[in-house]
């Protein structure tokens, strides 16, 4: 804002004309229309009116406050979606600081409400048989296979193209995602870079892969110039991106017909996780495979699994030690 002293600036004006063009160039598409939204529903009509240098922590805290009852009269807001607009909101006061428009950073010395994670609902080994069974004639049986045997993302495997698969190899690269901005669709770079990875496939997966290429390949020799050939493993009819959210809804539906309790689309990449711990697969390799930052991550979030493990392993060294030499056989430890 040339021209403009410190003291004078309004934050609708910083937000929406200062700090919004100059994040734009720096953060996904996705982001970007996160920080929009925010600003537009959010911070402006609440702080708007005021001079970057009249916000406080008490005010914004009064906000986030208000939020969690239904500000304003719109409708509640859950924690997490409250704690994200306080992400925004951080940011773009960290760089009013940084730019030297204001002292100190109000939001810094704010308190978002903690967000409780919410509890992970998976099938047991037991449901997941009942789905693929009753799923089983389902269009797009060969999707929710691969989700259930990959753990990816909803748009990481929208977005998958042949030409990430290799079938001999038995492998697929990770190297982008689809995702909804502003009601188009669009192909985005994995959020960090750990989430471009490459993963093993399982025999049966392969063999499913297999055959969907080559009724891919007869697809479109049918349609000839009528497909819009994008290389999409997962595509509509016509060789176009699938809508997330249409997938989403395609899988809550065809649940409700089956005798499996509800879940969640997003609930097949936590059945994966879950389900590779209880067969023995190391957190380590598992983050990899979900393209978690750390083991960290991947422990923190399917830690109600990982007890399990431990009294396994506990009860697996206790063998040993315990057992009878005699009994023990070649490779079992020494006598």
């Amino acid at each position: 804002m040339p021209g403009a002293e410190p003291a004078e600036i309004i934050v609708a004006r910083f937000l929406r004309e200062t700090w919004l063009p100059a994040a734009r160039a720096t953060i996904r598409p996705t982001t970007y229309s996160s920080y929009e939204m925010h600003v537009r529903c959010y911070l402006v009509p609440a702080f708007g009116h005021l001079r970057l240098q009249q916000l406080t922590a008490p005010a914004i805290n009064g906000f986030y406050g208000e939020l969690l009852q239904g500000w304003n009269g719109r409708p509640v807001l859950s924690a997490a979606t409250v704690r994200r607009i306080h992400a925004t909101l951080h940011r773009a006061l960290r760089d009013a600081v940084r730019w030297e428009l204001m002292v100190r950073n109000p939001a810094g010395a704010a308190d978002p409400p903690r967000a409780r994670r919410p509890e992970i609902k998976v099938w047991s080994a037991a449901q997941l048989q009942v789905f693929l069974r009753d799923a089983a004639g389902d269009r797009h049986y060969d999707l929710w296979l691969f989700y259930i045997l990959t753990g990816m993302h909803r748009g990481e495997a929208l977005a998958l193209r042949w030409s990430d698969v290799d079938l001999v190899a038995g492998t697929v690269a990770i190297r982008r995602s689809l995702v909804p901005v502003d009601h188009r669709l669009v192909f985005g770079e994995p959020k960090t870079e750990r989430g471009r990875r490459l993963i093993g496939l399982d025999p049966q997966l392969v063999r499913v892969l297999a055959d969907r290429r080559r009724r891919h390949e007869e697809d479109r020799r049918l349609a000839g110039e009528a497909h819009h050939d994008g290389d999409l493993v997962f595509a509509r009819p016509d060789g176009t991106p699938i809508h997330p959210e249409r997938v989403s809804r395609w899988f809550s539906k065809l649940v409700a017909t089956t005798a499996a309790p509800p879940v969640r689309l997003h609930d097949l990449r936590h059945l994966h996780a879950t389900l590779a711990l209880e067969a023995g697969v190391a957190p380590r390799v598992l983050a990899d495979r979900l393209g978690h930052s750390s083991t960290a991550v991947t422990t923190d979030i399917y830690q109600h699994v990982l007890p399990h493990m431990d009294h396994d392993a506990a009860r697996r060294v206790a063998e040993l030690v315990f057992a009878d030499p005699i009994d023990r056989r070649p490779g079992q430890g020494p006598a």
